[in-house]
């Protein structure tokens, strides 16, 4: 008995042996036929057929000599001596981040108003988790900053011996950090991802000293890099002319003494919200001597775009918008209803004003809506939560992917322009398709160097299968799914898949893979989201990247993107 234990346990032993066996991944057949199509004789590619290769089959737009220092790089990884690619090396250049499926530089005309572009937008920035106990702090502006995020957003308050001013989620148990703490890192850390300006969103609940104090803390830690308009602006700059620049956006003082005022005395309005910018620590302004006031004026004039809510509901502060320069702040229910009922006003004053969407206040932890519908509309600040993470923050992400990820993307020139009788987009209406995506998904890699053999079964390799989706307006949602490949660290699926687009400008397209489970939820195996307008088309390789958005070592998807 104990004999065939033995053998019993040595066939498992075997058996556990064999299913982990990793084949190595090969070339599809598509990559065989490019390859021996531009290669000389079939069996090496050089320099002036590489070159042929990335313009012809690739679309690239590069010089010989750009192609000629492309395949020296490639070669060099390679650690080959050679002048000319071999199938394996064509096959690791295809499959590796020198062929990434987005246009990597800044491409985008950024000579148009900063009201033109969508900007990457942060939301209570400072804190590192949750929106009521977390810890108040500088690292998650930095971590913002790095990614390229362009809009910080941060609350101020008086410190507890009101002498000072700390950031913090004001009415909640978030521990405070210093502003000064705050402001260094945004100065040391604005510009190492892009040249163009960051805008310091201020939810400001200051009294007129701390105010005084804030301006000349914001003077000092900036100097030169601070932009101060000299007026009223007409015409707001635009981010080439504003390159390593700071912006401040908020309140005017003396609007939030208005506002307070009118509560004051009698005004039966809702309590303001998390995100309202009331100092409630200003009983009335009767009482405010000349030096209050000139403090006042100290902060006003360093105040860039000037922030407003809606007093007399959200369609009349649209409509009158359109008449000054200034920014808008809606939660996102507010836009939806906006959305809804009247799009188009929405729509209009974003071309010429800012508009800012802002989470609702029940979202505790730190959770995210859909940017799509502000997007549609033209709003240029959707301020997403950066410390947290879902799907809507992987949408988020792939938008700004696009223009080289300098944190501004010029909107659709359908979303600036008007008609002869004022008409404007209107999102919801059918349109016509404009392009056909074909995408193939040949194959996928780096799971096994990422992830522990047990990490999505025990006694098998993973069984992998692909999501595609298609976000953007309505008329352009779509769900597609690969087969499921069964046993295999390096899955060849080999599938095409075609989407229809209305409103190409708009869509994006979401990527996650997906460990088949039978009996539990189907693992997490990375994700990417694309910009569509930015596709390079040909065959390309797609980095994944984890739920939080940060980049997997060596996970990437072998794939083909062409339009018809």
């Amino acid at each position: 008995m104990e004999q065939k234990g033995n053998h019993h346990n040595y066939k498992m032993f075997m058996c556990f042996n064999r299913k982990f066996q990793i084949n190595e991944s090969r070339p599809p057949f598509d990559v065989v036929e490019a390859f021996s199509m531009y290669a000389k004789k079939g069996t090496h590619m050089d320099a002036a057929q590489f070159h042929r290769f990335l313009v012809d089959h690739q679309a690239e737009d590069c010089s010989e000599a750009e192609a000629d220092r492309l395949l020296h790089d490639i070669l060099r990884s390679r650690k080959h001596r050679k002048h000319a690619l071999t199938l394996e090396d064509f096959f690791f250049f295809l499959f590796d981040d020198f062929n990434g499926p987005v246009v990597n530089k800044v491409h985008h005309d950024m000579t148009a108003p900063l009201q033109h572009y969508f900007i990457y937008t942060g939301h209570n920035s400072y804190l590192t988790g949750n929106q009521l106990s977390s810890d108040c702090s500088d690292v998650p502006i930095i971590k913002a900053l790095q990614r390229g995020v362009r809009v910080i957003e941060l609350d101020i308050w008086p410190n507890s011996a009101r002498d000072d001013v700390n950031v913090l989620h004001g009415r909640t148990l978030t521990t405070p950090v210093p502003l000064f703490k705050c402001l260094k890192s945004i100065k040391e850390y604005a510009f190492l991802a892009s040249p163009y300006p960051v805008i310091i969103t201020l939810e400001d609940h200051l009294t007129p000293d701390l105010q005084a104090k804030v301006a000349k803390m914001v003077t000092e830690v900036f100097g030169k890099m601070l932009y101060q308009p000299e007026s009223n602006l007409e015409r707001f700059p635009s981010p080439d002319e504003l390159k390593y620049k700071i912006i401040l956006s908020t309140k005017p003082p003396k609007e939030y003494l208005e506002d307070k005022q009118s509560k004051d005395k009698g005004n039966t309005s809702p309590a303001p919200s998390a995100d309202d910018s009331l100092p409630s620590d200003i009983e009335d302004c009767s009482d405010l001597d000349q030096d209050d006031e000139e403090s006042g004026q100290a902060y006003k004039r360093l105040i860039a775009i000037h922030a407003g809510k809606p007093k007399d509901g959200v369609r009349e502060a649209l409509r009158t918008g359109l008449e000054t320069l200034k920014r808008l702040s809606l939660s996102e229910e507010e836009l939806g209803r906006a959305a809804t009922n009247y799009g188009l006003d929405v729509v209009r004053f974003t071309q010429r004003n800012f508009l800012r969407i802002y989470p609702k206040g029940t979202r505790i932890r730190s959770s995210n809506y859909k940017p799509l519908v502000a997007w549609m509309h033209g709003a240029q600040m959707v301020a997403f939560n950066m410390q947290g993470y879902d799907k809507s923050l992987w949408l988020m992400h792939g938008m700004f992917r696009s223009n080289g990820g300098c944190g501004y993307v010029k909107k659709p020139d359908f979303l600036m322009t008007k008609g002869p009788n004022d008409e404007v987009f209107d999102p919801n209406l059918p349109s016509e398709v404009k392009k056909t995506l074909k995408v193939r998904v040949y194959m996928g890699d780096g799971w096994r160097l990422d992830f522990k053999k047990t990490h999505f079964d025990t006694f098998s390799p993973p069984d992998f299968y692909v999501k595609l989706h298609m976000l953007g307006v309505p008329a352009d949602f779509a769900k597609q799914k690969t087969k499921v490949i069964e046993d295999d660290w390096a899955p060849v699926w080999d599938q095409e898949f075609e989407f229809r687009l209305t409103i190409p400008e708009l869509a994006l397209l979401q990527i996650e893979v997906r460990e088949y489970d039978m009996s539990e939820k189907d693992d997490f195996g990375g994700q990417a989201c694309l910009p569509v307008s930015e596709l390079k088309t040909g065959i390309r390789s797609v980095h994944l990247f984890d739920r939080k958005g940060e980049k997997l070592p060596n996970v990437r998807l072998l794939m083909k993107f062409q339009f018809t």
